[in-house]
């Protein structure tokens, strides 16, 4: 019996962990925060940006649309990065990227 006794003196004392937790609890709780950050930020902003470059690709002649900078206008021609539109009642026309168009307005029908 003495060496069983011996044996539990030597082994070392249960205490619980530390402030800090275990390794593994903190970094199951990072991944968590991480997969928490991606499905309330990253992943609606992407799909926001993929309908707005569909919205982009669809846009033709005649659609009325807000730029970014607020004005209102009408589009008169489609080139490769930018699009021309019609401002005003003067006609002044515009040359506008086509990241900064904000909104369509007023879609035309196709015949």
């Amino acid at each position: 019996m003495t060496k069983l006794h011996l044996f539990l003196a030597q082994a070392a004392p249960a205490t619980p962990a530390g402030p800090g937790g275990s390794p593994t609890f903190m970094l199951v709780g990072y991944g968590l925060l991480m997969v928490a950050l991606y499905f309330f930020m990253i992943a609606p902003q992407n799909k926001k940006r993929k309908e707005h470059e569909k919205m982009l690709t669809e846009l033709k002649s005649g659609d009325e649309v807000v730029t970014a900078g607020g004005i209102y206008g009408t589009i008169t021609s489609v080139k490769d990065d930018r699009f021309v539109i019609r401002i005003g009642d003067n006609n002044a026309k515009v040359e506008v990227g086509k990241g900064f168009i904000s909104t369509v307005v007023k879609k035309t029908d196709a015949a």
